[in-house]
């Protein structure tokens, strides 16, 4: 079996800043020796004062990217980033950790540097060369949005058959903070209405990771230091509300019929239920996930104290791979930044 097919890179963000910065000032060449010390949007904690930065940057005019409309990204839906390579391929951002470096009791998913060409932006650089662009307005929402986000717990679908659970799945996801979410065995042979009305853009923002079957992406997982939840009514499940969240879990639900396969269940470490007080004895699968994720949170938040748990590197990471999803537009300016960065870099003769 190959390990991850393919991955999406896709997400939102919030950092905390002590230092009072300007965003909205209009970028523009000084000299090295005239420039302030940093000018950069940094997390809580780090101390500015030894971050030492240029500008690069020789556009005269600040215009504010705004955030692409869903007519701009119509062709992005969940059925062709779910079905077509090149879609994916197209949506990464930071370079990610190689399956090596993926051995980890913390996992964090991305390297701190964003290729552009024959250079490399860090997460500092790119928040300098793209900042100034967004209003501030949608920075402080990027920034609110990471402090919430968490990779303690992912959600995984496994065999839907219907788009529209699976963008209402990744809805929740985005909107409760669980960054990282993967799908199992997704038939690229049939076709399907488009959802993106259903998801509101939530891929976007997410890490969408694609298997081919339960156990090349259960395996991935575990070495990552999850546990694997399967959701499954059974004598041996235990109640959601009876678990502790505080590890770092794989939420697992299944097919809209089916259910759980026994493939995956087999795999699983536990399985897991949500109690039923009616008649029925089972949800619609994206209502179910919605639940767990819910509940997920709620206890971490009350065992922790917050379910967001990024540290600060690894905050500003995710802001600067926001920033780069943003708009189109960001890469481009990302790239002449990184041109700029060359050219007064190279050494004169």
């Amino acid at each position: 079996m190959s390990a991850c097919k393919s991955i999406i890179h896709t997400s939102l963000s919030t950092l905390r800043c002590k230092s009072k910065l300007d965003f909205n000032s209009k970028p523009f060449c000084l000299p090295f020796f005239a420039r302030p010390i940093s000018s950069v949007p940094l997390c809580s904690g780090i101390d500015s004062s030894r971050i030492q930065t240029r500008s690069f940057s020789a556009v005269q005019q600040a215009i504010p990217l705004e955030d692409e409309s869903l007519e701009d990204f119509a062709k992005d839906t969940v059925e062709r980033l779910l079905t077509d390579q090149d879609d994916m391929a197209r949506l990464m951002k930071m370079e990610r950790k190689s399956v090596l470096e993926e051995q980890s009791n913390r996992w964090f998913p991305y390297l701190d540097r964003f290729r552009c060409g024959s250079e490399y932006l860090s997460s500092r650089e790119v928040l300098e060369a793209v900042g100034p662009y967004l209003m501030e307005e949608r920075k402080e929402r990027l920034k609110r949005v990471v402090r919430n986000r968490s990779y303690s717990v992912c959600l995984v679908v496994e065999g839907l058959s219907d788009f529209g659970n699976v963008s209402a799945t990744f809805r929740s996801a985005d909107a409760l903070g669980l960054q990282s979410v993967h799908v199992v065995s997704c038939d690229s042979s049939k076709r399907y209405r488009e959802n993106r009305h259903v998801s509101m853009g939530a891929e976007k923002w997410l890490d969408i990771e694609l298997w081919n079957s339960p156990k090349e992406c259960f395996e991935i997982l575990k070495s990552r230091g999850y546990r694997i939840a399967t959701t499954h009514v059974g004598m041996d499940a235990v109640s959601i509300y009876d678990m502790d969240w505080s590890s770092p879990t794989a939420i697992v639900v299944g097919n809209e019929n089916r259910g759980i396969s026994e493939e995956a269940l087999g795999l699983s470490d536990l399985h897991c239920s949500i109690p039923m007080k009616g008649m029925v004895d089972s949800f619609n699968v994206s209502v179910a996930a919605g639940i767990v994720m819910h509940h997920a949170v709620c206890d971490r938040t009350t065992r922790l104290g917050c379910h967001g748990d990024l540290n600060e590197e690894e905050s500003q990471i995710l802001m600067a791979e926001f920033l780069l999803r943003h708009n189109n537009s960001s890469i481009s300016i990302a790239n002449e930044y990184a041109r700029r960065k060359a050219s007064m870099t190279m050494p004169r003769l």
